[in-house]
C-alpha cells in the first residue's frame, strides 16, 4: 500500500508510505491528488517542475503539498505521476520534482474534494523500522 485516506472530523488526511523518505513524499502527493479526483483518469500530457523549501522535514512536506495545491488552484494542473529530481530532508530541507499530468477537465475528470491546504496539525514524517511513514491533514 502506498497511501491510505484518513477520515478526520471536519478535515481529511493521508497516511503515505515509502521505502525511503523520498518515496513517502511522492506517495503523499499522489494520495493528495486522489482526494481531488480519480487519478486513473488523468493523462500524462504535460510535465511541470515544482520546488519547495522548508526549515524542517515537516515544513518541507507542507510546503511541497501546498505548492501542488497552488498549481491545481491557479492553473488547473492535476498530476498523476511524480518524480523526485532533488531531495534533502536535512535542516534547510529542499525538494524539486517533476509532475506529469494534465489540466483538469470537469467533463472528463470526477471532482471529489476541494483541498484547500496541507496543515501542520498532527503532521508526522518518520522512519518506522525500515519504512518511512507520513501523516498529513488537509483543510477542505
Amino acid at each position: 500500500m502506498k497511501f491510505e485516506i484518513l477520515d478526520i472530523s471536519g478535515d481529511i488526511g493521508i497516511r503515505a508510505y515509502g521505502q525511503s523518505c523520498e518515496d513517502a513524499f511522492v506517495n503523499a502527493g499522489i494520495g493528495m491528488y486522489s482526494l481531488i479526483t480519480d487519478i486513473e483518469r488523468i493523462d500524462e500530457k504535460q510535465a511541470i517542475d515544482i520546488d519547495a523549501k522548508g526549515d524542517s522535514v515537516d515544513g518541507l512536506l507542507v510546503s511541497y503539498l501546498n505548492e501542488l495545491i497552488f498549481q491545481f488552484d491557479t492553473y488547473g494542473f492535476i498530476g498523476k505521476r511524480i518524480e523526485i529530481v532533488t531531495f534533502s530532508n536535512q535542516p534547510s530541507a529542499f525538494i524539486k520534482v517533476k509532475v506529469y499530468g494534465e489540466e483538469f477537465d470537469p467533463n472528463r475528470h470526477e471532482r471529489r474534494l476541494l483541498v484547500k491546504a496541507a496543515t501542520y496539525h498532527n503532521i508526522r514524517v518518520e522512519k518506522i523500522n525500515d519504512k518511512w511513514e507520513i501523516e498529513v491533514v488537509f483543510d477542505i
